[in-house]
């Protein structure tokens, strides 16, 4: 650990003004490193809508002022956001990339990823009691619970990364590469990583295209729903 997993960057801007507020209406007056992480991760969590769909991925998009501006994002923001606002509550913090396999991604959204192996998916790390510590603050917990996904707690003390299976004990999300951890964003290698590998999923060069996930979950429930009850007449 040094200081540049402490040191503002392009995109992680902990000295903007957005991200000083979130950390400051968020800790308060909390001195103590783990509380302080633990706290930025609800508020990133759950303060900020999970959403694949009209997500901004160019350069000025994916500072994390812009996406606390914004107010949602899919994994790469909110990590991003996560690993500023903590680096400005003094806790050092990393970029963790991998790539999973989503079981439980909605037809359209399979469709669109082209399959359900998405890349360079995003979470983070931080650096408490002498060690890393891995944080997913991603799936807020009105997502999680559209899609009957257990929401990922944080205790500041053991990692939290995703499920592999969901309530009722189906397969969610495995990792099936680990591509490491950067001090810093690696935003060409993501993002040129992501349009080469999912190019359908975007309506334009810096935008995702347009849609919704939780309308998504609501019109799977509806077609579950009729299927139900057709079989059961």
């Amino acid at each position: 650990m040094d200081e540049t997993t402490l040191a503002p960057t392009e995109l992680l801007d902990h000295e903007s003004r957005q991200v000083r507020e979130l950390v400051d209406r968020t800790v308060g007056d909390e001195s103590d490193p783990t509380a302080r992480a633990v706290a930025l991760f609800y508020a990133v969590r759950d303060g900020i809508r999970y959403e694949v769909y009209q997500s901004d991925l160019s350069r000025n998009g994916m500072r994390a002022s812009a996406i606390v501006d914004r107010g949602f994002g899919f994994c790469i923001h909110k990590s991003l956001v996560y690993a500023a606002a903590v680096r400005a509550a003094g806790v050092p913090s990393r970029i963790v990339l991998g790539d999973v396999r989503n079981h439980l991604a909605s037809p359209r959204l399979r469709e669109l990823v082209g399959g359900d192996l998405f890349r360079f998916h995003c979470l983070t790390e931080v650096y408490l009691n002498d060690q890393w510590i891995r944080a997913t603050p991603v799936f807020n917990k009105l997502l999680c619970r559209l899609y009957r996904i257990a929401p990922l707690e944080f205790d500041g003390v053991t990692d939290s990364v995703y499920h592999p299976y969901d309530e009722k004990g189906r397969k969610h999300m495995e990792f099936v590469h680990w591509h490491g951890s950067f001090d810093d964003f690696p935003y060409d290698l993501v993002v040129n990583g992501i349009r080469d590998a999912h190019p359908l999923l975007f309506e334009n060069s810096q935008h995702t295209t347009a849609g919704s996930l939780e309308a998504e979950s609501a019109d799977q429930r509806r077609l579950l729903a009729r299927s139900t009850a057709a079989t059961e007449r």
